[in-house]
């Protein structure tokens, strides 16, 4: 995901204050340990999530939370025309248990 420049702030501030109701539709989804990384060189965001079972965060976009979470971050970072957060998948290289 990348943040529109001089968002850091606001992005940060946003997440700080995540909605309860978002939370806890992450937490009954199996989704724990969910962090997000900022490269300030680039802008570019990086987010690991522990999942239980096959879904992740990225699975509940269908939901109205997760849409209104959409349409709220959307000035704040490059998003698609349905306002989710463009993302590039990443190959794994390296995994240690």
């Amino acid at each position: 995901m990348k943040l529109n420049p001089g968002q850091a702030e606001e992005y940060k501030k946003r997440h700080d204050e995540l909605w309860p109701e978002l939370k806890k539709l992450l937490k009954e989804s199996g989704i724990s340990d969910y962090s997000i990384f900022l490269d300030e060189e680039t802008n570019i965001l990086f987010a690991v999530q522990k999942q239980d079972g096959n879904g992740s965060s990225q699975d509940l976009g269908t939901t109205e939370i997760v849409q209104k979470w959409w349409a709220y971050m959307a000035d704040v970072m490059e998003t698609n025309p349905d306002n989710s957060p463009v993302s590039v998948a990443l190959k794994e290289v390296f995994y240690m248990e």
